[in-house]
């Protein structure tokens, strides 16, 4: 024992193999990853697991322990993944052809589940992409083109992210979020129709407005002329010859003042030619009501 001690290259190897033996044991677990210890091949234990609104640095982050060169760690994610969609084709309900680019994001919230089902993340974006592609293509496949202009969207990217997290908690996983980047019509002759129809559409859409108005318009006008009737049917009643004066003062008024000026008579004037014995003029002659 002594000789070893004393011999450089022996301790050496033993400094090598106790370094070998301290990493083989112990690990340090970060925040922003989930360990699921495996003996040979089998889950054992898994460190760090991810809870919801967990407070950060209160978590199983930190000094971990295993049976050396028996059990082994595989690292999961506790962080927000993302998975895109290459931009492809959708079939809309009004059959519109869309090239449409749209992504999900995903957390691992069951390692457990996500390494008996998938073994690895990257297996489980592989697994999630073509679902999101079929989601998306199904829920489009309903809705016409407009929908996506409309607050619908909205109900729609949750459509699509409830029938990807039905498929996502197979894998261990959570959909935290879908999303269609673009959704455009391909250039050419479909655009230039779908816009033709978009604008036909509000052309329509503001007559069926502007006739609704003029509807209410003439309602309300009708309304104030029964009024009017009504008011004028109840000063009659009340004293007659006082309503015929004041009708004829109005009708004075509309024949005999103009509101603007016509040919070279002075603004407020006009001249007409009536015979003195003319009925119209029973009221400058104080013929009212009682002198006919």
């Amino acid at each position: 024992m002594t000789r070893i001690f004393r011999n450089p290259i022996a301790l050496g190897i033993i400094a090598v193999l106790l370094l070998i033996l301290v990493a083989s044991t112990f690990s340090i677990v970060p925040e922003t990853k989930q360990a699921v210890i495996v003996r040979f091949g089998q889950p054992e234990r898994i460190v760090n697991r991810y809870r919801p609104n967990e407070p950060y640095g209160q978590t199983g982050a930190g000094l971990a322990m295993r049976v050396p060169f028996l059990e082994q760690i595989v690292w999961i994610d506790k962080r927000i993944q993302s998975i895109a969609m290459e931009n492809q084709q959708v079939l809309s309900a009004d059959q519109l052809r869309l090239e449409v680019d749209a992504f999900a994001r995903y957390r691992i919230v069951d390692p457990l589940r996500m390494y008996i089902s998938a073994a690895t993340e990257e297996n489980v974006s592989n697994q999630l992409r073509p679902i999101l592609s079929s989601a998306l293509r199904n829920e489009l496949g309903r809705q016409p083109f407009a929908a996506l202009l409309s607050p619908e969207r909205g109900q729609m990217m949750d459509n699509i992210q409830n029938a990807l997290n039905r498929v996502a908690r197979q894998y261990g996983a959570e959909i935290v979020d879908v999303r269609i980047k673009h959704a455009d019509l391909p250039d050419g002759t479909p655009l230039d129709s779908a816009y033709e129809r978009m604008r036909t559409a509000r052309v329509q859409e503001a007559r069926s407005i502007e006739a609704q108005g003029f509807k209410q318009a003439q309602i309300i006008r009708a309304e104030a002329d029964a009024e009017a009737v009504a008011t004028y049917a109840r000063a009659f009643n009340q004293d007659a010859d006082f309503y015929d004066f004041y009708r004829a003062m109005q009708s004075y008024q509309t024949s005999f003042v103009t509101e603007t000026p016509t040919g070279d008579q002075p603004r407020g004037r006009t001249n007409i030619i009536l015979s003195p014995n003319n009925e119209y003029l029973r009221q400058f002659r104080g013929g009212g009501g009682g002198g006919r």
